[in-house]
């Protein structure tokens, strides 16, 4: 008896498993079939930041060559608000398609390290896609401002505590941790402004609002070019070949300074893989086109192509960098 039930008990189990087994080829069949369709209309790219901002750019620059791959428009939607929340909530509450995508800086991995809690999960709400540069700041000054070297900056500061003002693109984002970071190596306490993105950032800093700016080098370096600001120097060990005149602050005296910035591309959650996989192969691809390296190199900013999984190693490496530096900085999480 007990023999005639274990033998039922077994068909019905490898009745149960055949089915399971079924049902996952058919998804892995249907995910495949989106993959080889897709993308068969318009794709969006949600920027959750102002028009002329480091990742809006580089989104920018992929974006027409996607659009030349895949024959269909890909467009760029900007979002911007809440040091980047806004835009981003836009892509978690969207259809896990792959038509809505989610093109942000390194303020993604900022993010959970100033707000307690976030509209959505940073680890669970997106799928990691895409790695689409990297980039270091560029500490800027006003041209006709009091600072002509970083030295000037930090004895300033130094003699006047918690009055000197330094810019962001806005509270939580990744300029606003950089410039933290660089007052933590050098020992001072500044005054933080957030604005609304990089163009008012930078804006406000070139009238001498703001002391200085860390900005990302492909939102500056119009300005830089056009003399409108003053740089005190780039925050990469070495200097950038779109700006070679410009010194690294690690070779002005501060050795163990440096910060990068970099921009990605994420989508919602529930995504097929098959189609983060297309998505991440052609991204990848783009960096390879001559026009798009033209465009990146005169930008100063460097192709460095990842796999999925690569690029979420890397996301959380980089939300543990800020973590650290929001801790010493003593930045109370809103």
């Amino acid at each position: 008896m007990f023999t005639s039930i274990k033998k039922g008990q077994h068909a019905l189990n490898s009745l149960i498993l055949g089915k399971l087994i079924i049902a996952a080829g058919l998804c892995f069949g249907i995910s495949l079939v989106q993959a080889q369709n897709y993308p068969n209309r318009t794709v969006k790219m949600v920027v959750p930041l102002t028009t002329g901002s480091g990742a809006d750019i580089a989104g920018r620059v992929v974006a027409k060559n996607l659009s030349e791959t895949w024959k269909q428009s890909v467009i760029i939607e900007n979002r911007p608000g809440a040091g980047g929340l806004i835009g981003t909530g836009v892509v978690v509450n969207s259809e896990p398609d792959g038509y809505t995508l989610l093109v942000q800086s390194a303020s993604y991995a900022a993010n959970p390290a100033i707000y307690k809690k976030l509209p959505y999960d940073p680890l669970k709400s997106l799928v990691d896609v895409a790695i689409l540069g990297q980039t270091p700041y560029v500490m800027i000054t006003a041209a006709d401002g009091p600072y002509q070297t970083i030295r000037d900056l930090v004895i300033a500061a130094k003699s006047k505590p918690g009055e000197i003002t330094f810019a962001s693109a806005g509270v939580g984002s990744s300029t606003h941790l950089a410039a933290e970071y660089f007052n933590q190596i050098m020992g001072i306490k500044l005054i933080h402004v957030p604005y609304k993105g990089s163009p008012e950032a930078i804006a406000d800093t070139m009238s001498g609002r703001t002391a200085f700016y860390m900005a990302p080098l492909d939102t500056a370096i119009g300005q830089l070019k056009g003399g409108k600001v003053r740089a005190l120097g780039i925050t990469s060990k070495t200097r950038n070949a779109a700006v070679p005149e410009i010194a690294s602050i690690a070779e002005q005296g501060y050795p163990a300074f440096e910060i990068g910035l970099w921009f990605g591309v994420w989508a919602p959650a529930g995504t097929p893989a098959a189609v983060i996989k297309k998505i991440n192969t052609d991204i990848n691809q783009s960096m390879q086109d001559p026009e798009v390296k033209t465009a990146y190199e005169t930008k100063g900013i460097k192709a460095t192509p990842m796999s999925p999984a690569e690029f979420g190693k890397f996301v959380r490496e980089e939300m543990a960098k800020y973590q650290k530096i929001a801790k010493e900085a003593n930045i109370e999480p809103q």
